[in-house]
């Protein structure tokens, strides 16, 4: 932090401290940026992201999964507030702008959904004021000292590099190594009494709120390297990065004993007689977005999605409640329904779709958006903040393992993945962990290979990664797959690759329908919302472009030349369309708006001619006025328009309801002496006026 405020140009930072308020002391030994930056770190925008505009905090989201450092090619909605108040720092590159997140805030924001809610990040975010100094003052070599946000920095550099991570861990006593890895063979989170129960500590510190661990031994010695977490209450995790570390030698010791199965599932052909194949997902997860956006489908943000509405898009788009619940989930985790999806400035709307594909298994596999252990996989209501992630995260990958085991382009018979997932010896340590996790959610228990089941069965079909076969008893008639089949989709993404797509651009298929192709922009896609409608949802996604929706559109304020350009952006217009454009575009003729305050209705025309021509009361109308009246120029109230009519001997009759008519006095105004009377310059007698009504 201190760095980027030292490089930016003196103006800027005076700007900064000037804008923000903050008081600058010069008797104090450390420099204007070093004060400047704990002033920054103190502020709460960053602790509390609600404060922040909707599109800010999308923002600094997709900042922190990319590690602090996003380069944009245009500036991103949402980027000024966060300039504003010193949080992100923006530079040109030769790709576009590069946006960075000092780690002092990184360490200090919370978890959201799209992130591993075990991971280092996010369990430092939350840990308790002493964990957060011992772990500063670790890695410093000396105490902290506040702001702690500034002293994690140096630590942070170390936790965020998996090279110097596995450094630091081979670098521990045995007994360090051995309870860390007790830990994370049984789960990777104990409550406190299991703790100390492993680590051997006969010391027991008991509080209101229960056991509490001891400042010092193997525990503590975990603790402040940030390798096992205490999270509140009474329990302690192992972060996801170093538990894969830890692991290692333990899952290549575990592939011995798989041997027998992995040699059952080779040797012979499992291959089944029917089969439901996978789709891409991405199609899907934007089709809901683009129906979300249609009036009567708001969703709040910050709030659950109402069942109701996962119910009506499901029965729209003819897709399973439960396939469809989880798409919207991981949509909404990774910003697919916020108004920034639309911007092509940053993620999710800058991605092509089938970049999208890779970012919901991603998601889902973090674990933050959506829930196998619960009952009905998710409670859709509740918001994202709200709930309680179980603790499945090494189940998920435990699955995913086995199925990169033992299918390598094959089928596999779901009774010898469930065999293989049984023999892992993690098993027994998850159980007692959703236990536990169960009492506290209020819910009954899940078994392990129930949830295993429901990963592999029904969550990662949807994603696109498995195939499921069966006889026609079973696939056919929508029962239970017997086998699985890993899909190419899937394997590359496994392999952390980029899966493979079809490089077919966006086409019209006739006049109206347009099919998006794999590599077409989202933000694209979000900008036709106006004037398209959803068409087929499946392995690609189809939208329908017709006449009634354009005059829709164009009715509504929309600019021809606009729907031409975001058509264009993602496919060369049909023939009739592009006539249709045209035909909208032509000028039939012009009006020009007037405005006024009133209508003053005046059957008689001698009447209106003279209120009309004659001062005082010629400077209160609108001059042409329509036949049968006058309008009353803005800003005149009805009694100074009796007035000045009364004065020309015009009567003014106003009813309740502020309409106006008028109607001649019994003596008409006499007119100007200086023209004479009315009938030496008329050249006839003067007629009485006629009454109107």
């Amino acid at each position: 932090m201190d760095e980027i405020l030292r490089a930016l140009p003196e103006s800027e930072l005076e700007a900064l401290i000037g804008r923000l308020g903050i008081r600058i002391d010069p008797n104090k030994r450390i420099d204007v940026p070093s004060q400047a930056a704990r002033a920054l770190v103190g502020l709460p925008d960053v602790r509390e992201p609600a404060r922040l505009p909707t599109a800010s905090r999308e923002l600094l989201h997709r900042l922190a999964e990319a590690g602090g450092l996003l380069v944009v090619p245009v500036v991103p909605a949402g980027l000024e507030a966060l300039l504003g108040r010193g949080v992100v720092y923006a530079r040109k590159t030769g790709g576009g702008i590069q946006l960075v997140l000092p780690a002092a805030f990184l360490v200090q924001l919370k978890s959201w959904e799209s992130e591993d809610p075990r991971s280092l990040r996010a369990l430092i975010a939350q840990a308790p004021f002493e964990t957060v100094s011992a772990i500063a003052s670790h890695h410093l070599g000396r105490p902290a000292t506040p702001p702690i946000a500034l002293s994690l920095e140096v630590a942070w550099e170390v936790l965020r590099d998996p090279g110097r991570l596995a450094v630091e861990i081979d670098k521990l006593a045995p007994v360090e190594r051995r309870l860390l890895e007790a830990v994370e063979s049984v789960g990777g989170e104990v409550d406190t009494q299991e703790l100390l129960d492993l680590e051997r500590e006969p010391m027991r510190l008991r509080g209101a709120g229960g056991v509490t661990a001891s400042r010092r031994g193997a525990g503590f010695a975990l603790e402040r390297r940030a390798f096992l977490i205490p999270i509140h209450p009474n329990r302690h995790a192992v972060p996801t990065e170093v538990a894969t570390i830890v692991g290692a030698a333990r899952r290549a010791q575990r592939d011995l004993r798989r041997s027998e199965i992995r040699s059952f599932v080779i040797e012979e052909d499992h291959a089944p007689r029917r089969a439901r194949f996978a789709a891409d997902p991405a199609p899907l997860a934007v089709a809901l977005a683009f129906a979300v956006r249609e009036p009567g489908n708001e969703v709040r943000p910050g709030v659950g999605t109402p069942r109701s509405l996962v119910t009506r898009l499901a029965q729209r788009i003819g897709r399973d409640v439960d396939a469809v619940g989880m798409v919207v989930a991981l949509s909404r985790a990774v910003g697919l329904w916020d108004s920034s999806a639309a911007s092509v400035a940053t993620p999710p709307g800058s991605l092509a779709l089938h970049e999208l594909t890779s970012l919901l298994f991603t998601t889902w596999r973090r674990g933050g958006a959506w829930d196998e252990a619960r009952t009905d996989r998710e409670v859709l209501r509740v918001a994202a903040d709200a709930r309680d992630a179980s603790p499945i995260g090494a189940l998920r990958h435990m699955v995913l393992e086995a199925l990169t085991d033992l299918g390598e382009g094959r089928w596999v018979p779901w009774q010898a993945l469930e065999g293989y997932l049984a023999a892992d010896e993690r098993i027994p340590g998850i159980e007692r962990l959703l236990r536990r996790w169960a009492e506290r959610a209020a819910i009954d228990p899940p078994t392990v290979l129930e949830v295993a089941r429901r990963i592999a069965l029904e969550t990662l079909p949807v994603l696109g990664i498995l195939d499921l076969g069966g006889g026609p008893e079973d696939v056919g008639a929508g029962g239970e797959a017997t086998a699985l089949r890993m899909t190419p989709r899937g394997r590359a993404m496994l392999q952390s690759g980029e899966p493979a797509f079809d490089v077919a651009p966006a086409r019209f298929l006739d006049t109206q329908v347009l099919r998006i192709g794999a590599a077409t922009r989202v933000a694209a896609v979000l900008a036709l919302v106006h004037f398209a409608e959803l068409g087929r949802v499946g392995a690609e996604l189809d939208l329908v472009l017709t006449p009634p929706s354009i005059a829709r559109a164009l009715s509504a304020g929309l600019e021809t030349d606009a729907v031409r350009g975001r058509i264009e952006a993602i496919a060369p217009l049909s023939e009739g369309l592009s006539r249709l454009l045209v035909q909208a575009s032509v000028v039939m003729g012009r009006a020009a708006f007037v405005a006024a305050s009133g209508f003053l209705w005046i059957e008689d025309p001698e009447i209106r001619e003279l209120l009309r021509t004659r001062k005082p009361a010629s400077e209160l109308f609108v001059d042409p006025s329509p036949p049968a009246g006058l309008l009353v120029v803005p800003d005149v109230d009805a009694d100074r328009l009796v007035r000045r009519c009364r004065a020309l001997g015009v009567e003014i009759d106003v009813d309740g309801a502020g309409a106006a008519r008028a109607r001649a006095a019994a003596v008409v105004a006499a007119p100007d002496s200086a023209r004479g009377p009315a009938s030496t310059r008329t050249g006839r007698a003067k007629t009485p006026v006629s009454r109107t009504r």
